[in-house]
């Protein structure tokens, strides 16, 4: 029996199987599904933690609502009635003049009216007028890609850029803006450009995608890793390896073997690789992918929760948090006041915070050689300085995510399809999947599964006409 075999069980491995067994089933087809997953459970960097009343994601907290391939993933799942909404409010920007309100009608930071721009508390009134030439100036020269941090100031000016749009894009995306691609990040506001003449103007022309009910993002009643479980139940008849890395991937005849740690040996005809670009690179034995797959960047993240004895009402703004600006006495780069965004992560509604330390900061290598305990404090004394809140926690989840964040940088794109291109030569038959190479968020994880299982169908269905 035709068999593929899936390394890596996180969310693009396990949509993969899922709609390859779809497909599978509408075509009337057979075929032995397997999925090999190195860690003890499935969700890669989806990963719920409860304690007590408290309800944390070590990882990723939420997926944006506005993507058009969740819904009906999530009614097939049964987890339609499960969704909860995060809470509307205000964000901020920590700066050292305390925290400084993100104006309501902007996306990303970029204002989506004059009013907008005009209340902005980040920028002066210079600033604010350099904005304006985005109404006038014409893009004759920027393509999807270059950098969307030259982009962002050559039409936004670079105040704007700095002091509220940088700090809103940066904390989505591991890197700076200057460093990464249009096409890698917001390709949209290229294509407002161009035909509204405006980025202002066609994020306005189209404010209902982004604005809407305010409701942006959703998670689930019990949290992020609702949808894993739920992907697992409906994969119950494919084989699922857990606890067991792959260690090599070796070609045998017109197909491939599959080397597990544990000593087992899998034989397939189809392999996808849903793992981060430096696991791929250990399992292909070829040299110059490995020269390829180095020009993978990726960047670390520490993540601190905190929950208190205290009602979130304490919280001296009325906000969902705020992200760090450039050059503060914080060494957070942003804080989350969870228990007021997403209710359902405190059920008596006492106080919990989750802070984000990025390698992108000056502190990071300070940081990532602390104990769980010393950057627990770290994290209270940020808390203290930027809210005044003075209190022990009752829980504390520090989760390291070292060199597993993927950084789009400007050459992206053309190295992996430079990777494609080598794969197709050496491994014809073995697909790279995953945010590593195609999209970091949730629905994008979702799309490349469901994108992956679509290749493998058509080759079999080739082999089956040919």
């Amino acid at each position: 029996m035709t068999t593929t075999v899936v390394i890596g069980g996180g969310i693009t491995g396990l949509s993969t199987l899922y709609y390859l067994k779809k497909k599978l089933q509408h075509a009337g087809r057979d075929m032995k599904l397997v999925l090999v997953e190195a860690g003890d459970t499935l969700g890669g960097k989806i990963r719920t933690v409860h304690d007590g009343e408290f309800i944390m994601e070590t990882g990723a907290d939420s997926i944006v609502a506005r993507k058009t391939n969740v819904a009906p993933l999530l009614e097939e799942l049964g987890l339609t009635d499960r969704v909860v909404y995060n809470a509307t409010g205000t964000s901020f920007i920590y700066t050292n003049k305390g925290l400084k309100k993100i104006p309501d009608e902007s996306v990303f930071g970029i204002p989506l009216s004059l009013k907008s721009l005009a209340e902005s508390e980040l920028v002066s009134a210079e600033g604010k007028v350099e904005a304006l030439k985005d109404y006038y100036m014409p893009n004759e020269t920027f393509s999807k890609d270059d950098s969307l941090g030259q982009f962002l100031e050559a039409f936004l000016g670079k105040e704007l850029v700095r002091n509220q749009i940088a700090p809103v894009i940066s904390g989505v995306y591991s890197g700076e803006l200057h460093d990464l691609t249009i096409a890698s990040t917001f390709p949209y506001l290229l294509e407002y450009k161009n035909t509204y003449g405006s980025i202002m103007g066609g994020l306005a022309e189209n404010r209902h995608k982004y604005l809407g009910s305010g409701k942006k993002f959703l998670s689930f009643k019990n949290g992020a890793s609702e949808i894993i479980d739920a992907l697992e139940t409906h994969l119950s008849d494919a084989q699922i390896l857990k606890g067991v890395q792959a260690s090599k991937l070796e070609k045998k005849g017109s197909g491939y073997t599959v080397s597990l740690a544990d000593g087992q040996n899998l034989e397939a005809d189809y392999v996808v690789l849903a793992t981060l670009g430096s696991s791929a690179k250990e399992l292909l034995p070829e040299p110059k992918l490995a020269e390829e797959f180095d020009q993978l960047l990726t960047k670390s993240l520490i993540s601190v929760y905190l929950g208190f004895d205290i009602e979130d009402n304490e919280l001296p703004y009325d906000g969902t948090g705020f992200i760090t600006a450039k050059d503060t006495d914080l060494k957070c780069d942003a804080c989350t006041w969870t228990s007021r965004k997403w209710e359902h992560t405190s059920s008596q509604k006492r106080l919990l915070m989750r802070l984000f330390y990025k390698s992108s900061s000056l502190h990071y290598d300070e940081l990532i050689r602390m104990s769980e305990d010393e950057l627990k404090q770290v994290a209270l004394d940020d808390i203290k300085r930027s809210l005044g809140i003075d209190a022990s926690p009752v829980t504390c989840e520090v989760t390291k995510w070292q060199g597993n964040m993927p950084n789009y940088h400007l050459k992206h794109r053309h190295v992996v399809k430079s990777l494609e291109e080598a794969m197709a030569r050496h491994y014809p038959n073995v697909l790279l999947a995953g945010c590593s190479y195609y999209g970091v968020g949730i629905p994008d994880c979702i799309a490349n599964g469901e994108r992956t299982a679509g290749l493998i169908m058509e080759r079999v269905e080739d082999s089956f006409r040919g």
